[in-house]
């Protein structure tokens, strides 16, 4: 009796033909949706106020929160952490080129100062002290007595 498996078995001839697969196409089809249109900035539709560092606010003013200068429901900028008060302080202080002249100032009023220094420091208070002939015989020269070795 033949097993109807191998009865119906096709040949094998079938798994060997050539097959040309398909390139890869490699575009992309963007489209727009509705929800894209009716949403640019994807947050939900939330609003998004203009952005303004904490620190530019007015610090006198009737604040819910005065410590980081906003009011209860107010909207915060999408880079809160960035406007936020505990964000690193913008210097406005001095402009760059007030600073430049400050820092020139203190360069130049350290250099003049050094250079004072330098021309009322006294000289030193002894004379160098010499000695007849050098020191070559003290310091073990041509003239210098041998130290006993221990295999003598």
């Amino acid at each position: 009796m033949i097993l109807r498996p191998f009865a119906a078995a096709r040949p094998i001839s079938h798994l060997l033909r050539t097959h040309k697969p398909t390139p890869p196409t490699l575009t992309q089809i963007r489209t727009l949706t509705q929800a894209d249109i009716d949403d640019p900035g994807m947050n939900g539709g939330y609003p998004n106020p203009p952005p303004q560092k904490r620190q530019f606010r007015d610090p006198y003013a009737d604040w819910w929160d005065k410590q980081e200068r906003r009011n209860f429901g107010e909207p915060v900028h999408e880079d809160h952490d960035i406007l936020g008060v505990f964000s690193p302080h913008e210097y406005t202080h001095f402009t760059p080129q007030k600073g430049f002249v400050l820092m020139g100032a203190f360069i130049g009023a350290v250099l003049g100062l050094c250079g004072l220094v330098s021309l009322s420091y006294p000289d030193r208070p002894a004379v160098e002290r010499t000695f007849e002939g050098g020191l070559d015989r003290e310091l073990g020269g041509q003239g210098a007595v041998l130290a006993p070795s221990h295999e003598e």
